[in-house]
């Protein structure tokens, strides 16, 4: 039995839409058991259980994990194929028009005006934010068209480009940078706490709210507090995570949280205090194999106009010089 296993096929999601079939599924996350121990649990005759565990087994959620043979008779064995499942899905519209794109990465707030540009061409754009490795991840896996990722690796000082070596050694992908975004500490209007940088979240009266693991934001803070040799479980608020910067903003003005690492468009929305400290290559990586569509050549072509530079300028803390720049190439 594997660890965790991401559900993202539709017979699996099919499988486990069903209740009765999601309900024999988690009691085979717990232990082996057979299709006659299954239907003692639940009440159902063991024909009944049989053609669901067939369902199940056929879309690789559950197996046959042992057998036993007890006087003539054999009995078989059925467990989960993971000790946890997550699942992933995003449904886009169908059309003979081009399609929806999707875009899964770290939250951007340029992605809109890249929206509202590419809409000119009908093309739709629809960004989730699931944190830039994820992206990544998803871009590989073939769960998105374009994966957004601000990933700064401390040791090489370099955006983006080392992870991609890492993660697409045989996939040939290309990266495009979309702004290069001023990022700092967030805290309430007049900044009351007086805080400067890192080094002042491990004071002990300051509530941090910070972001999801995987995201480029958390890699960086993470690379910051083990160069001032910070212990992270010392930081109070440390494991209190959201999302996107708009809600690392949102905390902090509902007075939930003092400090926050974010971005100056999102402070300057909510009438926050902003302490720059770094400005950051936010990149939109594509797998080469697909630069032939006209959708994402709608998106190439949106990336070096004058109409997305203007609108990205628009948004306080972007420098649009090198957008539509290729950032690297695999």
């Amino acid at each position: 039995m594997s660890g965790l296993t991401t559900i993202d096929q539709h017979a699996q999601l099919s499988a486990i839409a069903d209740p009765r079939r999601l309900a024999i599924l988690r009691m085979l996350m717990v232990r082996p058991l057979t299709i006659t121990q299954i239907g003692e649990r639940i009440g159902k005759h063991p024909a009944w259980v049989r053609h669901h565990v067939q369902v199940l087994v056929a879309a690789g959620l559950a197996q046959l994990v042992e057998e036993r043979t007890v006087r003539n008779y054999t009995e078989k064995y059925y467990g989960a194929a993971a000790g946890a499942f997550e699942a992933h899905m995003i449904i886009a519209p169908e059309s003979d028009e081009p399609r929806t794109l999707i875009a899964l990465g770290s939250h951007d707030l340029g992605l809109e005006k890249l929206k509202e540009d590419v809409g000119g061409a009908h093309v739709g754009l629809v960004s989730v934010p699931v944190g830039s490795l994820d992206g990544l991840i998803a871009l590989r896996q073939g769960l998105c068209d374009i994966a957004g990722c601000h990933l700064f690796d401390d040791e090489r000082n370099e955006y983006n480009t080392p992870f991609l070596r890492h993660l697409f050694p045989d996939m040939p992908v290309l990266a495009v940078t979309l702004a290069y975004r001023e990022q700092g500490l967030i805290t309430a209007p007049g900044n009351p706490l007086r805080l400067r940088g890192v080094a002042d979240l491990a004071r002990p009266e300051v509530r941090l709210v910070n972001r999801n693991p995987g995201s480029g934001t958390r890699v960086w803070l993470d690379a910051q507090l083990r160069h001032e040799r910070i212990d992270a479980a010392a930081i109070p608020g440390y494991d209190s995570v959201v999302p996107t910067h708009t809600a690392v903003a949102a905390a902090i003005a509902a007075g939930q949280a003092d400090a926050g690492i974010g971005l100056r468009a999102s402070a300057e929305a909510s009438g926050l205090s902003f302490t720059p400290l770094f400005m950051e290559r936010y990149d939109l990586v594509m797998r080469k194999d697909r630069l032939s569509d006209e959708t994402i050549d709608a998106v190439l072509d949106s990336l070096t106009s004058r109409r997305l530079r203007n609108a990205l300028g628009s948004i306080a803390g972007y420098d649009t010089v090198h957008t539509g720049e290729e950032a690297a190439e695999r």
